[in-house]
């Protein structure tokens, strides 16, 4: 099997870097138009099912991805993006104004420095291993699977592919629209973002929360 593995298009938090882990938040325009690129990207592949998180910026993105061709979404819910317990609502610079700059803590150290109330990463990477586990044994003839799910649910497989402790988690960078592809053992590519180029017919907006604000 060869996973494709895609992070949702910008959503209309991600724009205004506000944290949404868990909270299901819609797509902005320029997520959508991410959503149409990526589905150019998947051309070279013959993905045979898309695997979605149930929240609508993850769905939404499957759906433009794959207009027209064909292949059924089935939704997950164990690729839901990890809570961030209290942080969700607040933006990037409320948390970083609070005493001793938490933000930065979390960074540094997310399985360590965890938000107030958060879902713990160890716990996040077995709901999500336990999909992927799922999921391979559905296609053991090696088919092209597409997972579309969130930065955070990504960096986390790619931290258990890579034998990495969760304390690396931000040093992964994975853009909205990106496609990372792993044929299990192997991380093939992580974070392709060419498709987002202005060679691939969409001008790539900055991301504007980067890899650490799911």
């Amino acid at each position: 099997m060869r996973l494709l593995l895609a992070r949702h298009g910008q959503s209309v938090w991600n724009e205004v870097r506000r944290f949404q882990g868990g909270t299901d938040v819609a797509l902005s325009d320029t997520g959508r138009a991410q959503a149409r690129a990526l589905g150019r990207a998947l051309r070279r592949y013959r993905p045979v099912t898309a695997y979605v998180s149930p929240l609508a910026r993850a769905r939404e993105t499957a759906e433009i991805a794959l207009a027209g061709g064909g292949v059924p979404l089935v939704p997950v819910e164990e690729l839901r993006e990890l809570s961030l317990g209290a942080w969700e609502g607040c933006t990037i610079d409320e948390i970083r104004a609070q005493r001793g700059d938490p933000y930065g803590a979390w960074v540094r150290a997310p399985l360590d420095c965890a938000p107030p109330g958060a879902e713990p990463l160890p716990d996040v990477s077995r709901r999500v291993l336990d999909a992927i586990a799922r999921i391979s044994a559905a296609h053991p003839n090696g088919d092209d699977v597409l997972v579309v799910a969130h930065g955070g649910v990504i960096s986390v497989y790619a931290c258990y592919v890579l034998g990495c402790s969760f304390n690396t988690l931000w040093r992964l960078r994975i853009d909205n629209g990106s496609l990372t592809v792993v044929e299990p053992p192997a991380l093939v590519t992580l974070n392709d973002t060419a498709h987002l180029s202005s060679d691939g017919g969409f001008a790539r907006a900055r991301n504007a929360t980067g890899p650490r604000a799911p």
